[in-house]
């Protein structure tokens, strides 16, 4: 889902879970490649007419059945709400897996032909994009719940120019995750992190202090935010002033050159499927991920499974970037009305609590965020602890600019150890340059 200046998000739990938020997911490099697996969940073979009852006076239309894009790593959940919906309403739902932060681009492509999903999920970063390309419904028949609902700033992030289109399901951030049978407590400063690599980290046997997608900007973003550093000026929304080559962000990047001592791995190299391998062996002892790994990590490591906050980076708290994953209603479906009920039914305190319960995420609901299912929780506890730093990414269009250019300078410093000031000043006049237009 979120993410600039040195903004202090509240600090109660609630709202630190609200902020937090993408994919993944978001997530962005995190989530898998698109991919053409398809279920279908039939309707009952009963004309259940009671099943169809409307919702807040709206009406699925005769003979709907609704096509929804999840990701691969959600795939769990949306498989059973599909279920529990077409019970409900007697309407069939296929699902087929895209990438979360691929989806804008895809709805673009096959909405206006109508082979688009009725209904989709992208972070909230890519909002500004998808409604000023036309391409999703807003959320109009459901506003009030939606927002009585939900977080405050979980809200925010699925409302552009004063419209709400999204119905908030998830807020992500990512942390620390470290095995205790390697670490007795997670470190506090990176210092503190480099220090253990040194005694710990073998390049020839693939053992390895700490791992995370070194060439993603969003699991980077501390490395630019934590000492003054951000994407956008005025809180994300000044696309004319870009920070990251600011002298703030180059203090983080400092850090992040030094990481490369107990990482000595090209950036091309570190991908999650490598990095889940290697932390569920016991060959890295810390990761910096997301909640949608959780559930795959618990399993691995058991009780010997830690989660902490990030560590800090020139004495200050790290800044995450955090975003809001969404259900949105593809403007372009056939089943406006259908695919509006899938969405708030698939957003209900309820439906995010089974989300928590198949990946770990962690609710906008707000009853769902005072639940014992959640309150005990001390894994999402410990993301909360993370959200209360974490800054949400952009919404604008613009956002859209940043990631090639970024992703492109960070390799440029980690692999081949170019000057970050250098690399950095090369992706703002870049992302200048895409704002404005420039075709070269």
């Amino acid at each position: 889902m979120k993410m600039k200046q040195v903004m202090a998000l509240a600090a109660t739990l609630t709202m630190a879970f609200s902020i937090t938020a993408c994919g993944s997911s978001n997530k962005t490099a995190e989530e898998p490649a698109p991919t053409d697996t398809k279920t279908e969940t039939p309707a009952p073979a009963a004309d259940n007419k009671d099943a169809a009852a409307t919702t807040e006076g709206l009406k699925p239309e005769d003979g709907a059945q609704l096509v929804v894009w999840e990701s691969k790593d959600e795939r769990a959940f949306t498989d059973e709400i599909a279920k529990q919906f077409t019970a409900k309403y007697n309407i069939p739902v296929k699902i087929e897996e895209v990438s979360p932060t691929d989806q804008v681009t895809k709805l673009s492509q096959d909405g206006p032909s109508g082979l688009a999903a009725d209904v989709v999920i992208f972070p909230h970063d890519n909002l500004g994009r998808a409604v000023e390309a036309g391409l999703l419904l807003a959320n109009d028949t459901f506003k009030d719940e939606t927002i009585k609902n939900n977080t405050e700033a979980s809200i925010q992030g699925v409302t552009f120019d004063g419209t709400l289109y999204g119905y908030p399901r998830a807020a992500e951030t990512y942390a620390l995750y470290y095995n205790k049978s390697i670490l007795k407590e997670a470190p506090k400063s990176f210092d503190d992190v480099i220090a253990f690599g040194k005694t710990f980290t073998d390049n020839a046997k693939k053992k390895y202090a700490i791992m995370w997608e070194t060439g993603n900007m969003y699991f980077n973003y501390p490395f630019i935010a934590t000492t003054g550093g951000y994407i956008f000026g005025k809180n994300g929304t000044d696309k004319d002033d870009i920070g990251i080559n600011s002298p703030g962000a180059l203090e983080s990047l400092k850090v992040y050159q030094q990481l490369k001592s107990i990482l000595p791995v090209k950036s091309g190299d570190i991908n999650p499927d490598i990095k889940r391998s290697l932390f569920n062996s016991g060959d890295v002892a810390m990761d910096i991920n997301g909640p949608w790994e959780l559930g795959g990590y618990k399993k691995a490591l058991g009780d010997n499974l830690g989660i902490a906050p990030i560590p800090s980076i020139g004495g200050k708290p790290a800044i995450s970037f955090s975003g809001i994953k969404a259900w949105y209603v593809n403007s372009f479906t056939k089943y406006p009305n259908a695919a509006q009920l899938f969405a708030e039914f698939a957003s209900t305190k309820d439906a995010q609590l089974l989300l928590n319960e198949k990946v770990g995420s962690i609710p906008t609901n707000k009853e769902a965020l005072e639940s014992d299912q959640i309150k005990s929780d001390p894994y999402v506890s410990a993301f909360a602890e993370q959200a209360k730093n974490s800054q949400p990414m952009p919404s604008i269009p613009e956002m859209g600019n940043v990631w090639s250019p970024v992703n492109a300078a960070l390799p440029e410093i980690w692999d081949n150890n170019v000057d970050p000031k250098t690399a950095m000043d090369k992706a703002a006049q870049q992302i200048k340059d895409l704002n404005n237009g420039a075709t070269k």
